[in-house]
């Protein structure tokens, strides 16, 4: 399927994977709007859903306020804390499932993730669905096997400037 104008397209963005990556990778942060932008293109947005986990800090709502005033939908879940100090906050399951439901009303789905654990849902959504699945993420931070499941992988670490937001020192 090729790109045109008159695409309906879903942006799905696993926070939690983009700010490890950009911060483990560059010390830096994800500049969303430019994301968004490189996600959409010249194609007619339905939805785009930003994934994050809530844990209690000082720049969070703010930075959630930001992300819907760019234009996402901001679904927050909060950080999981077991009796041993272990923390479990991620959106697997949640992506996946909006993917699926939202499927039959798009023609393209784009995942911005790294997460090698969504490969099943882009060979289900590229299968059973008929959707073009395009990945963006962090190359250096990407499965390989989820890059080749795409029908198209943009590699964030190619345009850095445009993609980061440098941390002040």
């Amino acid at each position: 399927m090729a790109i045109h104008e008159h695409q309906r397209i879903g942006v799905l963005v696993d926070v939690q994977n983009l700010y490890y990556s950009a911060k483990n990778l560059y010390s830096a942060k994800v500049n969303y709007k430019e994301l968004l932008k490189a996600a959409v293109r010249d194609r007619q947005l339905i939805r785009a859903i930003a994934y994050v986990i809530r844990a209690e800090e000082l720049k969070e709502e703010t930075f959630f306020t930001a992300l819907r005033q760019i234009g996402y939908e901001v679904k927050a879940k909060d950080l999981q804390i077991f009796a041993g100090g272990q923390r479990k906050g991620d959106w697997d399951t949640g992506i996946a499932m909006d993917a699926i439901e939202l499927s039959p009303k798009l023609d393209v789905i784009i995942l911005i993730s790294g997460d090698g654990d969504y490969i099943p849902l882009v060979q289900h959504l590229q299968r059973a669905m008929g959707c073009r699945v395009e990945v963006l993420a962090f190359g250096k931070s990407s499965s390989g096997k989820l890059i080749e499941a795409a029908d198209e992988f943009i590699d964030l670490d190619k345009d850095t400037k445009k993609f980061l937001i440098r941390r002040e020192k």
